[in-house]
């Protein structure tokens, strides 16, 4: 067989996650490996979620639990599976000494003291979707413990600040699973081939665009936002601008990450200090976002990462996306909202 009928038949798959976690891991001399185990760690619930949400409308894991978690949101059947998936995952990795869940009040303990690593993470965003096969996702956002080895964790470890995250992701379930990461050197992606059962690299340096053409707020609401958010969304529409918003926070943002554009979701008088999370669905977002060339601020003079954080559910106004997007609605005082 000739080498062209060989190249032919069998055409490279490319990069798998676990061999570009491994490559990566190289090129750091002091490299334990225990981070790249932990995000090994939350591929592998990854990829669980994924089966669950594939088959979802033929297991009964779809509609309400008949309870609310410490946000005071109704608990989906989905959020508790992808909840126990992924804190069950990180014990068993046995990198991680405690975890934060949204759907849960308190940290979560690993019994496993010796660990480095704290987790925050939201499970499943969005999972109020599922039911109607809208994309979902998970967030997290990792931290280098600050506790001393071999003590229990604390609040301490989770209340660092965005800055510390040593690393921070999403994976999205959509048409195609996606696993996106930052260790503060760029961002990535990994799209899932099923019949593999791996993840490969498919993104190898995601960049968002300066400038988008897309908006992305629950318009319901413009009545309730502030003054200067109403006129820069106008502006946005007599330049014809798109709006998209799916209501699933991974999904919103996916896509605008990739095609540009900018995400809102400002103080109303329901919620004054924000909505989102900002342990871990903002500061997650927002690291990768600055990875990637982007920006989140929660006012004009504050970036997200810069919040000092006082509760692990703590909550905050987010507007993030394209940078020239950011700057418009920043330079114009239009970014100066309540007090987080």
């Amino acid at each position: 067989m000739s080498i062209t009928q060989e190249n032919t038949l069998a055409q490279p798959v490319g990069i798998t996650l676990e061999r570009y976690i491994m490559r990566k891991q190289a090129e750091f001399p002091y490299a334990t490996g225990e981070l790249s185990q932990l995000l090994r760690d939350l591929a592998l619930a990854g990829k669980i979620v994924h089966r669950e949400v594939n088959r979802a409308g033929l297991s009964d894991i779809t509609g309400g639990m008949g309870t609310q978690n410490v946000q005071g949101e109704n608990q989906q059947k989905l959020d508790m599976e992808a909840h126990i998936r992924f804190v069950r995952a990180l014990k068993n990795g046995r990198e991680t000494c405690a975890i934060l869940s949204e759907e849960e009040a308190e940290i979560i303990h690993t019994d496993n003291d010796s660990g480095n690593y704290v987790v925050a993470m939201d499970p499943l965003d969005g999972s109020s979707n599922i039911d109607v096969n809208v994309s979902i996702g998970t967030l997290f956002s990792i931290y280098r413990r600050v506790t001393p080895v071999g003590t229990k964790a604390s609040e301490a470890d989770f209340l660092q600040g965005g800055r510390q995250q040593v690393a921070a992701g999403y994976i999205l379930y959509g048409s195609s699973t996606m696993f996106v990461y930052t260790t503060g050197h760029g961002v990535v992606g990994f799209t899932y081939e099923q019949s593999l059962g791996e993840f490969f690299l498919s993104h190898p340096n995601i960049q968002i665009p300066k400038q988008g053409k897309i908006f992305s707020c629950n318009e319901g609401y413009w009545f309730d936002y502030p003054e200067s958010v109403r006129t820069f969304l106008m502006n946005c529409k007599r330049r014809e601008y798109s709006g998209r918003y799916i209501g699933s926070l991974v999904a919103d943002y996916h896509r605008n990450l990739f095609n540009g554009g900018i995400y809102m979701y400002p103080p109303t008088s329901k919620n004054p200090n924000g909505k989102l999370r900002l342990l871990y669905e903002c500061y997650p977002l927002a690291m990768l976002i600055e990875q990637a060339g982007g920006q989140a601020v929660v006012s004009a003079t504050e970036a997200v990462l810069d919040i000092v954080p006082t509760e692990l559910h703590q909550r905050t106004p987010l507007f993030i996306g394209s940078p020239d997007m950011v700057q418009e609605l920043v330079a114009s005082g239009q970014a100066v909202l309540a007090a987080v």
